[in-house]
């Protein structure tokens, strides 16, 4: 069944410094139905005030994409990589066996935002991989994907994450009926399932489904395609 997942039911976690929404469980949101989609683990829309961010901590065995949509974030990793991602930029760290990073909102006026994605990959060990890219600013742009692929960055699984961009009056044709496939609204109006979608809502498509996206307004959504059967993490 065709899931829709509104922007108001998303888990809401917020600092002084930060504001996350969140489409799946997370941190102190734990919902047993919103424990991820296929590959997909989480979903996270992110708000750093300036000068703030995320002290030193670990992650491990997961493929973590981040996409800076306004502001700039400091990367630091104890493998040695440091960087500024800029709004239209992507990064992707893969944890493997262990890295430990901090991320930071570097001006000092305006604020940082950025989805934070977690997807499962086939194998959760082994070295840590990074790589950062700058997004085409017009077009639909295939963000992530597998080895195989020519994506702009390599995910460890068959997951394939693309932007897509929507014209007014245009429609967005969902037809993978053999996969599982997650759609998220970056920006504008569109109608999907006789409801109405906007900037934050998610549509969650399992296998066996089709359906479609009519814009009512110019737009972007991240479209998530994924492999039939969630990897074990052991």
């Amino acid at each position: 069944m065709i899931t829709i997942h509104q922007k108001a039911a998303r888990g809401h976690s917020k600092a002084g410094w930060f504001d996350s929404y969140h489409t799946f469980s997370f941190g102190s949101f734990q919902d047993p139905k919103r424990m991820g989609f296929g590959n997909l683990r989480v979903l996270n829309e992110d708000t750093i005030i300036p000068g703030s961010g995320f002290a030193p901590h670990r992650h491990e065995g997961m493929d973590i994409l981040t996409y800076v949509t306004k502001g700039q974030l400091r990367h630091e990793d104890d493998q040695g990589n440091v960087s500024l991602i800029s709004a239209g930029e992507a990064q992707l760290m893969s944890a493997g066996d262990g890295v430990i990073h901090s991320e930071r909102n570097v001006s000092d006026t305006d604020n940082a935002q950025f989805f934070q994605i977690w997807l499962i990959p086939n194998e959760a060990k082994g070295a840590s991989r990074y790589a950062q890219v700058a997004v085409p600013q017009t077009g639909n742009v295939m963000l992530a994907g597998p080895m195989s692929s020519e994506p702009l960055l390599k995910l460890g699984s068959q997951t394939t994450i693309q932007l897509v961009r929507g014209v007014e009056g245009s429609v967005t044709r969902l037809a993978d009926p053999n996969t599982h496939r997650f759609v998220q609204l970056i920006d504008g109006l569109a109608f999907a399932e006789s409801e109405r979608l906007s900037a934050g809502d998610g549509l969650q498509i399992p296998r066996g489904e089709e359906t479609s996206l009519d814009w009512v307004t110019e737009g972007a959504l991240l479209l998530f395609t994924m492999p039939n059967e969630r990897r074990n993490m052991s």
